[in-house]
């Protein structure tokens, strides 16, 4: 298959490799779906929110009650993942995967609340085993849910105060760079905020000790919703989606399900770079392209909802273009 779709490719109007990096998308999506007229039907995005007990410790620039109030804001078509979104035709979905507040079973959240908020992994894990395991189901869950509806493209955003630290030292143990290499500057902390994110990470690093399984590392470190996020990626290549990846906290969750599943890989789309700074450095360790640089560092899936288009025009080019022959042009000798 790969063969016929590059040859469909490279008969298409134009010089060889003329589209550049659309052609490369176009080629990708037509090895996933093994078919030399791809479709991308019903395009989804879920985010998923969650509190974070490393947030008390000052590591973010925000206190850890907006992690609630922009859940309010996602349900209120508020936010900047709302806007894209509606603009390029995504539905989206916001689930509580274990934020500090109750919302009451609204209709408009996903109710996967595992508890208020992980511990602070400066002081112990983050989380229990038997939580670890409901987070990876229930982010199955909602793909196999959403799957029922035909859909073959799905992006994925998150929002919980203090999860640039996970993601930090995440990416720090699994890809064994240094915690200061691992670091950005998350919700725009000062000099005296990251000095002291550092340090807390250092000490949280010291705290826990050498690590190596992936289950444990995302037990210890993660966000609720970070590990739901995991469960939902492994679900959506097993669903044989497409998978739109979007910043610094995506990437590295992407970067934990890919060590659980090696092959998630050639389903993903890497769509921006994040002015997140620790975020080039995982990408090439992943050894991926970004479609976009916006120099956003907003999370939510809004790199994403602004690939999408992108992601649209290369399979229409494929679908739509003519070819030399059916428009009669001569090709190269």
């Amino acid at each position: 298959m790969k063969n016929k779709l590059q040859e469909e490719i490279n008969l298409k109007t134009k010089p060889i490799g003329s589209l550049g990096l659309l052609e490369k998308l176009a080629l990708k999506i037509g090895n996933i779906q093994q078919s030399v007229s791809p479709s991308l039907i019903n395009p989804s995005l879920i985010v998923f929110s969650g509190d974070h007990g490393i947030a008390n410790e000052g590591v973010s620039a925000y206190p850890q009650e907006v992690t609630h109030q922009m859940v309010f804001n996602f349900i209120n078509d508020g936010a900047a993942i709302n806007v894209f979104s509606k603009q390029h035709d995504i539905s989206v979905y916001i689930v509580d995967a274990g934020v500090n507040f109750n919302f009451n079973n609204h209709k408009k959240i996903i109710d996967n609340k595992i508890s208020h908020g992980t511990k602070s992994f400066l002081k112990s894990k983050a989380m229990q085993s038997d939580e670890y395991y409901q987070c990876i189901m229930k982010g199955k869950t909602i793909v196999k849910d959403i799957a029922l509806q035909g859909t073959n493209i799905i992006g994925f955003g998150e929002m919980g105060i203090g999860n640039t630290s996970s993601s930090s030292i995440i990416m720090s143990y699994i890809c064994n760079y240094p915690i200061k290499d691992c670091i950005g500057r998350g919700t725009g902390i000062n000099d005296k905020q990251l000095k002291n994110k550092i340090k807390i990470l250092e000490e949280s690093k010291c705290f826990h000790g050498s690590l190596n399984d992936i289950e444990e590392i995302l037990a210890s470190f993660g966000g609720y919703e970070m590990v739901q996020m995991c469960g939902a990626m492994l679900e959506a290549y097993n669903q044989n989606m497409i998978i739109l990846v979007d910043g610094f906290i995506a990437s590295t969750v992407f970067l934990a399900a890919a060590k659980i599943n090696p092959d998630i890989i050639e389903n993903a789309i890497f769509c921006h770079l994040s002015d997140e700074k620790a975020h080039a450095l995982l990408l090439e360790y992943l050894d991926v392209d970004p479609l976009l640089k916006l120099g956003l560092r907003l999370g939510e899936g809004t790199g994403c909802a602004l690939a999408f288009p992108i992601i649209q025009s290369s399979v229409n080019f494929l679908n739509q273009m003519a070819s030399f022959d059916s428009a009669g042009v001569s090709n190269k000798s």
